[in-house]
């Protein structure tokens, strides 16, 4: 993919050329919920597909700016899937939606959706930049340095304010 598409690139020649990554990304999300999944990971594509479809014109949208997108739409969809599940279990038999990622914030153990965005909107609080990167790269599987480019900071602070961010968010997540 280029780093710029032509003024003629549409939202489905974008997605097609990003599918393997979004589905890569939805992949490793879904994939350390226990019992039931809350969604597979081609659902999880597709329904972000549709919101993305009628949000604005792609065009101009370089790579990392598409992701990123695509990480808040997809964030914002477990989200929602998760509290209309507990929604529909509360009174009997409610079962914790999680996800896992080891190597990114769990440290292995399974996380609450929920609690994981109560946590990111309490760091956004506190530090936006920090819940950004936690949002592009969990959420949307950026690196590094398409973080770096994203936000117009140096690769090596985004990997020091990754780091911040994953302890912190440990400590959160391991008091609930």
């Amino acid at each position: 993919m280029s780093e710029r598409p032509g003024p003629e690139r549409s939202l489905d020649e974008l997605a097609a050329e990003l599918y393997a990554n979004l589905k890569g990304i939805a992949l490793s999300i879904v994939q350390g919920q226990r019992g039931a999944r809350l969604v597979e990971p081609t659902e999880l594509v597709h329904e972000a597909y549709l919101n993305l479809a009628g949000m604005q014109s792609f065009a101009e949208m370089r790579r990392p700016d598409f992701l990123a997108l695509a990480a808040t739409v997809i964030r914002n969809l477990l989200v929602d899937l998760a509290r209309r599940q507990q929604r529909a279990k509360r009174g009997g038999g409610w079962q914790r939606v999680t996800l896992r990622d080891v190597d990114e914030v769990g440290g292995g153990d399974p996380l609450d959706v929920l609690a994981l965005d109560e946590a990111l909107t309490r760091l956004g609080k506190e530090d936006e930049r920090l819940t950004r990167i936690v949002e592009l790269r969990f959420f949307g599987g950026l690196t590094r340095d398409e973080i770096a480019t994203l936000l117009e900071i140096p690769s090596r602070t985004v990997g020091r304010e990754w780091a911040l961010a994953r302890a912190w968010l440990r400590r959160e997540l391991s008091r609930t």
